[in-house]
């Protein structure tokens, strides 16, 4: 994508009012469609919503789309795509503002930053859908199931609360299930190595992002885990 392209999704997400985004790692407000400073904070529902409902998470949305269908698929749920790349999120963004759908939301920050825009019980759910496995040793820390990602979710989880790791890539995958069984606060419901061979049941699993069709197109294995934040 051209740099022209890439400024010009950049100044369209920040007019749409579905989009909400931060990149000062001082100051834990978004700036609404106005410039505005606005604390969402423990205000999703309220402020952005404005239906007292579920909030799901999808990390490292990229194009967004997956955010979207999830949204289509259940409106009794608020869902809300993050991720720090702008001409990304435009698609979903863009898609779910055309369709008028009133359940989609999207904050572009940086993952790191999550605690500081949601209140403690404000989150029911997460979806982690093919994000960045950081292959290298010195850089495991920053896979979203690292310990250090893990603890900043527990924070603004609900007890209960449900997430998805789906990945094409079998370090994150095996990486992934050795965290979490080590760890008391949370706990493995499901997981597969081959996600279509298993037909796993959940039907929401099944709507597939840009990246796991050219995946699938590449023969590639979708490994799947769902596991349960005790609370």
């Amino acid at each position: 994508m051209s740099n022209k392209n890439k400024l010009q999704r950049f100044a369209e997400i920040a007019v749409l009012p579905n989009v909400l985004e931060n990149f000062d790692f001082h100051d834990p407000h978004v700036a609404d469609t106005f410039g505005n400073r606005v604390d969402i904070k423990g205000h999703w529902n309220r402020l952005m919503f404005e239906r007292d409902l579920p909030i799901v998470l999808e990390l490292a949305c990229g194009k967004g789309e997956y955010t979207t269908h999830l949204a289509v698929a259940d409106p009794e749920k608020n869902y809300i795509g993050i991720d720090i790349k702008g001409a990304r999120i435009w698609k979903g963004a863009t898609m779910a503002h055309d369709q008028g759908l009133k359940n989609v939301a999207f904050l572009r920050t940086r993952i790191e930053l999550i605690r500081s825009f949601f209140e403690k019980n404000e989150v029911s759910e997460i979806w982690i859908t093919f994000p960045d496995p950081f292959l290298r040793d010195s850089k495991s820390n920053r896979r979203l199931t690292s310990n250090a990602f893990l603890d900043r979710y527990t924070g603004i989880l609900v007890p209960g609360a449900i997430l998805h790791l789906k990945t094409d890539d079998p370090t994150l995958y095996k990486f992934s299930l050795k965290v979490l069984e080590n760890r008391e606060d949370y706990e493995i419901v499901e997981h597969t190595d081959d996600f279509y061979k298993d037909e796993m049941p959940t039907p929401e699993t099944h709507l597939l992002t840009f990246y796991e069709q050219q995946h699938l197109a590449q023969g590639k294995k979708i490994t799947y885990i769902k596991f349960r934040y005790q609370g």
